[in-house]
């Protein structure tokens, strides 16, 4: 038996690909393809070292949902004890239509709208992660209107480059996300005098796929130093909230441990005399991201003079991190061939040339073979569009050797079922 991405649960046996106790092709019988198929168990296996790394003191790790919002992902990560970290309000409903605890729900995000802001005070979120100093006035009006007084952690842009993607890093200076470090104290000053705002708590978020533990470090030093300014001019801070980001191994990667991770940071907290503080952190892609694949069939191989592409049913609305980020995506068919492979493209049908999901892979495939897309569990689905008129995929969770239907796939009729001819 060999393991792949997300070892052990996914896996060979005889040569054809397992995802826990369930054979994936038989999935892509029952449920067609595209098809998106999680494994319960790396999830929970992937949350365990942050819970083991912050059990010794008081904490809550938010699952950064952005990565993938399915109503059976969050309602495992809330059975886990997890919160939420959400972006939006539609996340926020998402939450409460599992049982999610809105006390264990933090929001960031830069454009919170006030009905949003409205509708997360009366839900009784835990914390407003506040990214600008328009938005605190903003909530300190909603809050006063609703008689209320809204929670806040500023999210400090530390300016510390976190070495991942430029669309995804978020703690430069010139990023759009969080409140300018040389900015803070003279915010948090303002906030503790305005009338609807308690302040909370203190945040920063450098970006996702972070693979070197230096940026955190740095991050949490920079934090740290703000922390003690702020509690100098009598604001007090009764948390502090590491973000998220950490990444995954796609092919070569090799990010710090998560408990290795938040060791290193927890020991600078504790040498400076900020122990006792309670911790919050909001892993998202590290949670998810290797606990999904994506399933997809072989229509048709086309031999050119340049280039042999293999053309899938899967396309860049399905899985757009290709075609957005130019990421890396492990590419492996579910059954093994004793044949010599040859170079594609693997393509999906979208009229674009945009449209690829991996480059100059070593293959081989026969028309109508299955294919797996590996580390496709965060910011696949959560993405997915109906460009070209495709509806999206079914979704699947694996829980030993169930397999459980998770998201139906979109019906044609769905894709237009809000719109409405002009008379």
């Amino acid at each position: 038996m060999s393991s792949l991405p997300g070892a052990p649960f996914l896996h060979r046996r005889a040569g054809e690909l397992w995802l826990e106790g369930v054979r994936v092709a038989d999935l892509a019988v029952r449920h067609g393809t595209p098809l998106y198929v999680y494994s319960r168990g790396a999830m929970r296996a992937a949350l365990e070292p942050y819970q083991r790394a912050l059990a010794a003191r008081k904490h809550l790790i938010c699952y950064a949902m952005k990565a993938n919002s399915t109503l059976a992902v969050l309602q495992t990560f809330a059975a886990l004890g997890c919160g939420f970290d959400i972006v939006s309000g539609g996340e926020l409903k998402r939450v409460l239509a599992v049982g999610g605890d809105p006390a264990r729900v933090v929001f960031s995000g830069v454009g919170k709208t006030a009905e949003e802001m409205h509708f997360a005070l009366a839900a009784g979120v835990r914390c407003f992660n506040v990214e600008s100093e328009s938005e605190l006035t903003t909530l300190a009006e909603v809050a006063t209107q609703m008689k209320r007084r809204a929670p806040v952690s500023l999210r400090v842009n530390p300016d510390v480059d976190a070495r991942t993607h430029p669309y995804i890093s978020t703690g430069l200076r010139g990023n759009k996300f969080g409140i300018a470090h040389d900015r803070a104290l003279a915010v948090y000053q303002r906030a503790a005098q305005l009338p609807g705002i308690e302040v909370a708590g203190i945040d920063f978020h450098i970006g996702s796929q972070i693979t070197d533990g230096a940026p955190y470090l740095e991050a949490v030093d920079r934090l740290l130093d703000l922390v003690e300014a702020v509690e100098r001019a009598g604001v007090t801070l009764s948390h502090i909230d590491l973000g998220g980001g950490l990444g995954i191994t796609y092919t070569d990667e090799t990010p710090p441990p998560a408990d290795v991770l938040i060791g290193a940071m927890l020991e600078r907290i504790d040498a400076r005399g900020h122990g006792a503080r309670e911790i919050l952190i909001e892993p998202g892609r590290s949670l998810v991201g290797n606990a999904g694949v994506l399933l997809t069939r072989v229509q048709v191989l086309k031999r050119g003079g340049e280039r042999n592409f293999c053309i899938v049913d899967a396309a860049m609305n399905d899985l757009v991190r290709p075609a957005m980020y130019n990421a890396w995506m492990g590419i492996t068919p579910c059954a093994l061939r004793d044949a010599e492979p040859e170079t594609w493209d693997v393509v999906g049908p979208i009229c674009e040339s945009g449209d690829w999901l991996g480059r100059q892979r070593s293959l081989t495939v026969v028309e109508g073979d299955l294919l797996a897309i590996t580390s496709a569990g965060a910011y696949a689905m959560a993405m997915a569009s109906n460009y070209n008129s495709r509806p999206r995929a079914a979704e699947v969770m694996i829980d030993g050797d169930a397999a459980h239907l998770i998201r139906r796939r979109e019906t044609m009729e769905s894709l237009y079922a809000g719109e409405t001819l002009i008379d």
